[in-house]
């Protein structure tokens, strides 16, 4: 068994789409915007952007804006940290060192979603 598709819930997906494609830098495989999501690709896996409409039942609404646990692997995170605030990226703090030796930054995406780049130990 192998994960494939990680999703995440936003109310503007115009705006979703283009931080994704052009900010973020990950390929449109899938636009489906007239049907409320697009598809990006991640590495080997598929990240699925979602519309959630403003009257939308509150637990539909509640999957937008929050800690979507996921990671972005990148070799040098402080060069990626430098060029995605300077596009605009919101960060929560500046790329922390982790004890299992990995590096971590958190960011949003336009809805307030956060997710996470990554470093990988040195091995």
């Amino acid at each position: 068994m192998q994960l494939h598709t990680a999703r995440i819930f936003v109310q503007d997906l115009a705006l979703a789409a283009r931080f994704y494609e052009e900010i973020l830098g990950l390929p449109l495989k899938a636009d489906g915007r007239d049907q409320g999501f697009c598809v990006f690709g991640a590495g080997p896996m598929s990240l699925v952007v979602e519309s959630v409409e403003a009257d939308a039942p509150p637990e539909d609404l509640a999957l937008v804006g929050r800690f979507t646990g996921l990671s972005f692997d990148v070799d040098n995170i402080q060069s990626k940290y430098t060029e995605l605030s300077s596009l605009g990226v919101a960060f929560s703090g500046l790329p922390e060192p982790q004890s299992w030796g990995g590096i971590l930054a958190t960011l949003r995406d336009p809805a307030g979603n956060e997710l996470q780049l990554v470093q990988q130990p040195r091995t």
